[in-house]
């Protein structure tokens, strides 16, 4: 169903851009990206690779990514400039290159680690580009991320846009990335995207033969120092970087039993909030982060009742306090530590506090951040436990 409706709500948006307009080109006239990729190449040049939208494939309906039809056309060049490939590009193929519905923009490592302020240009002046579209950067390149298919959504980019959407690591829209770009008071981050295998699938049942697939995953958060990418962060330090910087809209949190040693407890998370105060006296910068935050127990891997009594509740609270702080802790100390970043815009959040202090600390603010003394203090919650009251349990 939900295939259904991306692919009405792709026609819709191409049919609003097309009316009303004396400029307007047809359908047929548009080759629609919905996913773009930029690499190094050799020799100083930059390739750019697209995922075009096949129209009629769309047009033909169908769930997944199984039509006999491909859904996308992926094409790729090299040159100068991104420009540049764009024009060799538009040499080669029938239709003209269409960039308002692009869902995602992937950078490559290399491309990445040799700084991407050059390649953010383009498409911050052309106006077709949409600044909502999600960045990324690829363990790799990001050719291979949009040449690899989805075995749900008509096409990769929309599936990694479902992703990027869901929030269960860290997201960024191009925008908001170019924020980051011109901040001194923090670093830049985008989401880390890979290539992970799927696990054996049935391939042909009547020959018996399964195969191996390969799929398109979100694993991390890129670490930028200005528009170079210097490192990674993996999930449960993107988990971490979340708390911190208040993001953690939804999610599950896994952890220990305090009572039930070996077993674990899994809380639905349905509030968190994160207050940064910045504390100055002249010589030494200091954080208190304070943390709230509710959820709904949802698994209990217990052989006793479910229902909780007041001193179970809070030592589940206590143990899920412990768990958020550490996550937060392993964020923070690969920042300050491996990487002397502030990835967390503690530095905002210290120049809205001491404005004037600011100017005098702001062009060392990763030194003195990676000095900074942080506190914690964690204040969680648990609402529900659910409606079972006894729990079927099998003896051990």
């Amino acid at each position: 169903m939900r295939n259904k409706l991306a692919c009405l709500a792709l026609l819709v948006m191409i049919a609003g851009v097309l009316g009303g307009c004396w400029s307007r080109k047809e359908m047929s006239e548009l080759a629609i990206v919905l996913g773009a990729g930029v690499d190094s190449a050799p020799g100083g040049q930059v390739r750019l690779t697209l995922q075009l939208a096949r129209t009629s494939a769309f047009m033909a309906g169908g769930d997944g990514g199984g039509g006999k039809e491909p859904s996308t056309w992926v094409i790729s060049d090299t040159g100068e400039t991104i420009a540049d490939v764009q024009r060799k590009l538009s040499a080669k193929i029938s239709r003209h290159i269409y960039w308002a519905h692009d869902v995602i923009l992937v950078f490559g490592e290399e491309a990445a680690r040799g700084g991407i302020r050059k390649y953010t240009n383009f498409f911050s002046r052309e106006l077709q580009p949409r600044e909502t579209m999600w960045v990324m950067v690829a363990r790799g390149e990001a050719k291979d991320i949009l040449e690899t298919g989805s075995e749900l959504e008509r096409t990769s980019a929309q599936d990694i846009g479902f992703l990027a959407r869901a929030r269960t690591g860290f997201s960024v829209i191009f925008k908001d990335f170019i924020i980051m770009l011109a901040s001194k008071g923090g670093n830049p981050i985008a989401t880390m995207v890979e290539i992970v295998d799927r696990g054996v699938i049935s391939g042909d049942i009547a020959k018996d033969k399964p195969t191996k697939r390969k799929g398109v995953a979100l694993t991390g958060t890129a670490v930028f120092d200005d528009d170079k990418l210097v490192g990674w962060l993996n999930m449960t330090e993107t988990r971490g970087l979340l708390w911190l910087k208040g993001e953690v809209l939804k999610g599950v949190i896994t952890f220990p039993s305090l009572t039930e040693p070996g077993r674990e407890l899994s809380v639905n998370i349905i509030r968190g909030q994160t207050e940064v105060e910045p504390q100055y006296d002249g010589e030494s910068v200091r954080f208190y982060v304070n943390i709230e935050v509710e959820g709904d127990l949802i698994e209990q891997q217990s052989v006793h009742e479910s229902v909780l009594e007041e001193h179970e509740r809070n030592g589940m609270e206590k143990e899920m306090a412990r768990e958020i702080e550490g996550k937060a802790r392993l964020a923070l100390d690969k920042a300050q530590g491996e990487y002397g970043l502030d990835i967390f815009d503690f530095g905002e959040a210290f120049r809205r506090k001491y404005p004037r202090e600011w100017e005098k600390l702001k062009d060392r603010w990763n030194e003195v951040f990676s000095g900074a003394g942080v506190e914690f203090a964690v204040d969680s919650h648990i609402r529900r436990s659910g409606l079972q009251g006894r729990r079927t349990s099998v003896p051990e």
